[in-house]
């Protein structure tokens, strides 16, 4: 009884919550499909990026595949893959506030007998590149390839849970699934084994007209609310007071800033670049000596769903002769273009979306670099205009005007 209690709980929430909530699948094959098997039960249901299903402040540099389980006392997900060319892949799971439960990183998943992993800098050197991770519900052994899939007895009601497969930076850029088939997977659920292959082709896009859309913003509507700190002025970057109910990513910390549209007004924002390893030019993602495996800044709507405008990564972003980026945020109608290669513009999206949050991302910073990283402010309850010195992303608002006849220096000389 309790088997196939499980197995039908387990089949509708991946077959019908799922497709339910986000819809029939239409988005287009990728050079190295995603998976074989046609929907609805099949694995990695539904994916997100800054086109498909744009929901909760995704990276545009990343591409987001999602699975819901349930697992009872005892039962197991055996996932079965092979390391992605790209800059960062990671697995995280979440409980029913979608907030992180576990995480388990490329560099940190060991290969297979007879294959190595290319995240780790100095390891011995295999043709495969094939690796098993397994979710359990309980606590989990990293140094197993085990992460945790439930928070501990008596957090939620109900054993259900989310896996997150995050790609970040692929080697080829039409290829979000580092040109490699995503991982099968096993569900071990009371005794019985559930055989699982990656969908052919995830969850597309919906205009919001569709009811998977309402749904989503509901889901998603309370979530930001602490996105920006009450009472925190605009154009000043912050840490969140939570990022809980966003599926925030475990080896990612962010500092926000809110802004508001006016006519003629823009934002900068300017500090000192993270060192990254950039494997777009053909380094490692392990590379020794990086501050940081990735930052960006990001322009986001604060409206339901919580879309992401644009971004610009560590790689796009221009430097001038000391290392230091400047943002000019703006409407197209205000600034389209710079001629300073060493300004880079992002789009501030729809006007008529009164408020938006702009967001840094520092990921898996290095030991020398912690100390000025988003970590090491968040971890000690400091604020990071403090912590962060000249890494800290000074914004200010500043009318076009100015922007142009004075550059950014005259932006923050009329203060």
């Amino acid at each position: 009884m309790r088997v196939n209690m499980l197995i039908r709980t387990a089949l509708r929430v991946l077959a019908v919550l799922v497709v339910a909530m986000m819809g029939s699948a239409t988005a287009g094959a990728a050079p190295t499909p995603p998976g074989t098997a046609p929907g609805p039960v099949c694995a990695w249901q539904f994916m997100t990026d800054s086109s498909v299903r744009n929901v909760a402040f995704p990276d545009v540099n990343a591409t987001y595949w999602v699975m819901p389980y349930v697992l009872g006392t005892g039962d197991s997900l055996t996932l079965t893959g092979q390391y992605p060319e790209a800059r960062y892949f990671s697995l995280n799971t979440y409980g029913t506030n979608l907030d992180t439960v576990d995480t388990l990183r490329d560099d940190q998943i060991r290969p297979d007998p007879g294959s190595s992993n290319p995240y780790v800098a100095g390891g011995p050197s295999s043709p495969g590149r094939s690796w098993q991770a397994t979710v359990v519900n309980r606590e989990a052994d990293h140094s197993r390839n085990e992460i945790r899939g439930l928070p501990p007895a008596g957090v939620q009601r109900v054993p259900v849970g989310f896996i997150i497969i995050r790609i970040y930076v692929p080697d080829d850029p039409g290829s979000p699934n580092g040109s490699v088939a995503l991982p099968t997977v096993t569900m071990h659920l009371g005794g019985a084994t559930i055989p699982l292959s990656p969908c052919a082709v995830p969850d597309g896009s919906r205009n919001g007209s569709q009811p998977g859309a309402g749904i989503l913003n509901r889901v998603f509507e309370a979530a930001p609310a602490d996105a920006v700190p009450p009472g925190t002025p605009e154009a000043t970057f912050v840490n969140p007071t939570t990022t809980a109910g966003l599926f925030p990513n475990g080896d990612t910390k962010y500092l926000t800033a809110g802004l508001t549209y006016r006519p003629g007004r823009v934002a900068v924002i300017r500090g000192k670049a993270p060192s990254f390893p950039n494997t777009r030019a053909g380094v490692a993602p392990g590379e020794p000596g990086a501050a940081l495996r990735y930052w960006s800044m990001c322009q986001n709507d604060k409206v339901a769903p919580f879309p992401v405008v644009a971004c610009a990564a560590d790689y796009q972003t221009g430097l001038d002769a000391d290392g230091y980026y400047t943002y000019v945020i703006a409407a197209p109608s205000d600034l389209a273009t710079t001629a300073d290669p060493a300004v880079t513009v992002i789009p501030w999206g729809d006007t008529a979306v009164p408020n938006k949050v702009v967001i840094l991302r520092n990921m898996l910073p290095s030991p020398a670099f912690y100390p000025y990283s988003v970590q090491a402010s968040q971890d000690s309850g400091t604020d990071p205009a403090e912590t962060m010195g000249e890494y800290y992303p000074r914004a200010i608002y500043c009318e076009v005007s100015v922007l142009e006849n004075l550059g950014w220096q005259g932006c923050y000389h009329h203060k």
